[in-house]
């Protein structure tokens, strides 16, 4: 564990240790969550965005350290190729989405193309249109076929970025995650938030919301997403989010964390609000 991935201690010794009891109360809320998902046969599909270092792979690390191997999975696709990129958008998701009982995350997903491909000039404005026009109804489709898609947003600041991006560098635990589009990334922050604001305005749905994590600090806003996602699990299977937290919730009320504000459903004045990264 690199020194940027431990919790950060703002009360001493005594602020690290409450976020490590809080994050194992919430995998173990986890363990059973999933216990109850794969009883009812459910199909969880949770797609995780944000900015390059916003800290998702770290966040579904977490999530995914104390679950069933075989009923779990983490996809992260690679650059399209030319045959994928002859497909349609969303073909090459398909064969990676859940079934009966699994638990799927994304890391990244086909919000690519509102994001760092509409950024960086890897598709034109039409096929942003159309993406726009046609994502909406996928996962529509996605959600009356029985897939139940949860979609968590990390939003950290510019200066933090920054921070990480430097940290990479030097980092020796951190060196493949070095990217020539870092630099980019932070040269383009003003592109990047005018995609990003776009992207979770015409793409928050009834059937799909946006859930938005802040995550300049990195372990509150793992505890905030899943103590969020073992709500909205809850909500999906009918069962109080609470019975699988156990004795943990009093753990978890009793450090006080994570900061209910750091996690929240979209709303459209979140901007204006100041609520979002600018």
């Amino acid at each position: 564990m690199s020194k940027s991935d431990k919790p950060k201690d703002t009360k001493g010794k005594e602020g690290g240790k409450k976020h490590e009891k809080a994050l194992e109360a919430l995998q173990i809320g986890l363990s059973s969550m999933q216990r109850a998902l794969i009883d009812r046969q459910a199909r969880v599909l949770v797609i995780l965005e944000g900015r390059d270092a916003a800290g998702k792979d770290g966040t579904i690390k977490r999530i995914v350290e104390h679950m069933s191997p075989r009923d779990t999975r983490v996809v992260a696709l690679p650059t399209p190729n030319d045959h994928d990129r002859r497909a349609w958008y969303f073909q090459r998701w398909c064969a990676h989405l859940p079934i009966a009982g699994e638990f799927v995350l994304f890391n990244r997903s086909w919000y690519n193309r509102a994001g760092v491909e509409r950024v960086m000039g890897f598709c034109s404005e039409a096929e942003v249109a159309e993406f726009f026009a046609t994502v909406p109804l996928f996962e529509q489709l996605l959600t009356h076929s029985g897939i139940h898609v949860l979609k968590y947003y990390l939003d950290i600041g510019k200066d933090e970025q920054k921070r990480r991006i430097k940290e990479r560098k030097t980092d020796p635990l951190k060196q493949w995650k070095i990217s020539p589009i870092d630099e980019v990334a932070v040269k383009k922050w003003d592109d990047y938030t005018q995609a990003r604001n776009e992207m979770l305005a015409r793409t928050h749905s009834v059937f799909a919301p946006w859930t938005v994590v802040r995550a300049d600090d990195k372990p509150h806003a793992r505890l905030a997403l899943i103590r969020d996602l073992l709500g909205r699990c809850g909500e999906i299977l009918g069962e109080d989010a609470r019975q699988w937290l156990g004795k943990g919730a009093q753990t978890i009320e009793r450090a006080g964390l994570p900061d209910p504000s750091c996690a929240f459903l979209y709303d459209p004045l979140a901007l204006s609000k100041g609520w979002l990264a600018e």
